[in-house]
């Protein structure tokens, strides 16, 4: 093993409009409790990565992550890391049970930069979540976000983070920049309770902290899958000044079968 991290799971969404982040909920869609959302498992797993290749990797590093079983507020978990062919092997677990697995790498290739990300404001009134308004083709843009110190340093206590690099760098964490692709979806649709099902990561350029965080999502993929509706979309993650932070393939369940 490369590296372990053992962390005591929160869950940071509690209150939010996602009720599978709530304990009754989430129990009526046959969860023990209320989910820790994925982005946090993120932030959990990719701790080895920054801790292998810190600053080089939060500037052209890449990961991807899928998520298999679920993370409940208070659960001690472990995020372990093992070498792989181009770099680390990733796993977060829950004893035994394996609840994301990914990998870290830091990509030879230059970054395939996408069209150019179209902007507009998230409507006043959002929409109800369907496959009108989450159809192929369509851009869901983010309010700008202020990364404050206050606001990074909440984060990073909130997940555990142990690592000293991103307070003696002023950098944000890399689950806080993925937090707001979510966002490419809450604030342009009204949703019932949905599962971030996993995300392709590839960083350009560390997020500062006192940076404003604005995301610029195509939505490329609306299909049911086992009686799950699932979304897919190509993010890219901004600064204030346009300057592209991250490029994510974001997958989301926006309607589990339970609800269908």
């Amino acid at each position: 093993m490369s590296g372990l991290h053992e962390v005591t799971a929160r869950n940071l969404s509690a209150t939010s409009e996602n009720k599978i982040h709530d304990d009754a909920v989430a129990r009526r869609f046959g969860f023990t409790g209320a989910l820790v959302p994925g982005v946090e498992v993120y932030a959990y797993a990719v701790h080895p990565a920054v801790e292998r290749w810190g600053h080089d990797w939060l500037a052209q590093g890449a990961a991807e992550i899928r998520f298999q079983s679920p993370v409940y507020d208070g659960d001690r978990v472990t995020a372990e890391a093992g070498e792989a062919e181009e770099g680390l092997s990733l796993a977060v677990r829950r004893g035994e049970d394996v609840c994301a697995t990914g990998r870290a790498w830091i990509p030879a290739d230059p970054p395939q930069v996408p069209r150019e990300a179209e902007w507009r404001a998230p409507p006043a009134e959002r929409p109800p979540a369907s496959e009108e308004s989450l159809a192929p083709g369509l851009w869901l843009c983010t309010r700008p976000l202020e990364v404050t110190p206050a606001l990074a340093a909440e984060y990073l206590a909130a997940v555990g983070e142990t690592d000293e690099l991103y307070e003696t760098e002023g950098l944000v964490h890399p689950g806080l920049v993925l937090r707001q692709c979510n966002q490419a979806l809450v604030q342009n649709v009204r949703l019932g309770p949905w599962i971030h099902v996993g995300s392709r990561v590839r960083n350009l350029a560390p997020a500062q902290v006192g940076q404003v965080l604005e995301v610029r999502a195509l939505i490329t993929s609306n299909t049911e899958r086992k009686g799950h509706r699932i979304v897919e979309l190509e993010a890219m993650v901004f600064d204030g000044q346009g300057l592209m932070l991250a490029m994510v393939a974001h997958t989301a369940i926006w309607r589990p079968r339970q609800v269908g």
